[in-house]
């Protein structure tokens, strides 16, 4: 029967000229140049009506009338052209999206992206090298490699280091993670978690963390099987940044209770206040415990780039491991971000050699493959090659150039929050972020909570500005994460006479 059904079966070259030459024209290839061209001209235009249209950061649309419109998309019909295709998305995403580049976003940590790295994003869709192995991606591969080089001293890393691209800070937090406890257990246990999964003792592993640190520290600890449990919160000081003392008292005390220290992770630059830990001092304790030290640089990662900030990631050099977030504070398109090691040799704990595609026999100096570093990713855009145009293009320092100017606005409007009666500051921000609420002194017998919810809500659904907000002791704060060097002392100060008067609009209602 096998033998028939080769016989009957079609002959390929015979189908495929069944087909004009029209028909293989949506595929990238050497005949579609025209094709493409077309298609990124209509998306050029596209990008072009987005950027003069938006004058405020959101339309205001409310979710149900979104999805209304999405209730009437059939995928079973498809569009006649570009020009249908790209009228829809407009109405469907691009009229609706978040514009993080005007001065009046300053909701979560978006930049605004810089052109090289847009330039960046054509090369890298279209050409699609992965960069898991060099057959795949050959000249990415060393240029990957020679950015996180260049990463890593500007961390003040030797080199012997090492690193990888990947998706995002909470990737890169659970790599440090991992490593923290499949080391301890290595050399202070013999147990190889790799191979033989977690060790009894793991259910007494203790990781310390700030109580502002981000989430993804207790969401990493579940997904490698040690618990929430396992991360203990360290108190902070009044601006937020780790209690020396406190983590002391938290390590002796888990000594005490029979557990396990394995890793310090420190936070170069909190979610809500953008101050960092004590790093340096951070380090002296995780040296003085044996515990590997990890470093959440994800937002703070763009004082590497100024001279006039660089001062307070002094400490990082001593970490073990760290997060930097490209697409966070270097103005790269999601998604731009980097592990890196201070000792290669560590990132061998998480290798795993396939046949097919790294085998254990391949002489890796000779021909070298990422994958060997990666955890959960085979298939990886070369996304590096923004970083790479960019920083050839602009340089380190007119990207610092941009980060100081983000920090002093921070501060200016700080300065003036300090001296308005009607608002209520929490901080002074290392960074950008700056947590506040509207609190009028001459008026009583209000929920401030309820007021200051009133005023995001507001401002959100009229589109005009888009804040952040966070709670803090079970209060509801607003918070500004200025990351944008368009935003200005003046843009804030309008923001916040908007605050105000959403504020009396909520008072004048009850």
């Amino acid at each position: 029967m096998n033998n028939q059904v080769l016989l009957e079966a079609p002959d390929i070259d015979s189908l495929q000229e069944l087909f004009d030459g029209d028909f293989y024209k949506d595929i990238f290839h050497e005949n579609s140049e025209e094709e493409y061209s077309k298609a990124i001209q209509i998306a050029r235009e596209c990008i072009s009506r987005f950027l003069k249209n938006n004058k405020t950061p959101f339309s205001g649309i409310k979710p149900a009338d979104l999805l209304s419109v999405f209730k009437t998309i059939d995928f079973n019909t498809p569009l006649e052209n570009y020009k249908s295709l790209f009228e829809e998305i407009e109405t469907l995403y691009v009229n609706h999206a978040t514009a993080f580049h005007l001065p009046n976003y300053i909701a979560h940590l978006n930049c605004p992206v810089v052109i090289p790295a847009l330039a960046a994003e054509v090369l890298i869709s279209a050409i699609n090298s992965s960069q898991d192995t060099y057959d795949q991606s050959a000249g990415g591969t060393f240029m990957e490699r020679k950015l996180i080089d260049w990463t890593a001293n500007q961390i003040g890393f030797d080199s012997n280091c090492d690193g990888i691209f990947n998706a995002g800070g909470s990737q890169s937090n659970l790599m440090g993670l991992l490593l923290a406890r499949d080391y301890y257990s290595l050399e202070h246990l013999k147990h190889n978690i790799k191979i033989d999964g977690n060790p009894p003792e793991s259910s007494r592993f203790r990781i310390f963390v700030s109580e502002k640190s981000h989430f993804s520290n207790l969401k990493n600890a579940s997904l490698m099987g040690l618990g929430e449990q396992a991360v203990i919160k360290v108190k902070t000081d009044s601006q937020f940044r780790m209690n020396l003392k406190s983590l002391e008292r938290a390590i002796t005390n888990e000594i005490e209770l029979g557990n396990i220290p394995i890793a310090i992770i420190g936070t170069a630059g909190t979610t809500d206040f953008g101050n960092l830990d004590p790093l340096n001092d951070l380090g002296k304790i995780a040296n003085h415990y044996n515990l590997w030290y990890h470093i959440d640089a994800a937002y703070g990662c763009g004082l590497l780039l100024t001279d006039t900030y660089r001062h307070l990631l002094n400490g990082i050099e001593l970490a073990d491991s760290v997060t930097v977030d490209y697409h966070k504070s270097f103005f790269q398109p999601i998604s731009s971000s980097a592990f890196i090691v201070r000792n290669k040799y560590h990132l061998n704990i998480i290798k795993h050699h396939a046949d097919y595609l790294n085998p254990n026999d391949q002489d890796y100096d000779e021909l070298p493959a990422q994958i060997n570093k990666s955890i959960t990713q085979s298939t990886r855009r070369f996304d590096a090659l923004k970083l790479w145009c960019t920083l050839r293009l602009l340089g380190k320092e007119k990207l610092g150039q941009y980060t100081e100017v983000i920090i002093d606005t921070a501060k200016k409007t700080a300065l003036f929050l300090d001296t308005q009666d009607d608002f209520e500051l929490l901080n002074h921000s290392d960074l950008g972020a700056l947590v506040f609420r509207y609190l009028p002194k001459n008026e009583q017998n209000y929920d401030s909570c309820a007021m200051n919810q009133y005023i995001k809500k507001t401002l959100f659904f009229t589109g005009e500005v888009l804040i952040a907000s966070t709670k803090v002791e079970d209060k509801f704060f607003l918070k500004f994460t200025i990351l944008n060097p368009l935003t200005t002392i003046n843009h804030t100060k309008n923001i916040l006479k908007k605050i105000k008067n959403h504020g009396q609009e909520y008072l004048q209602s009850i």
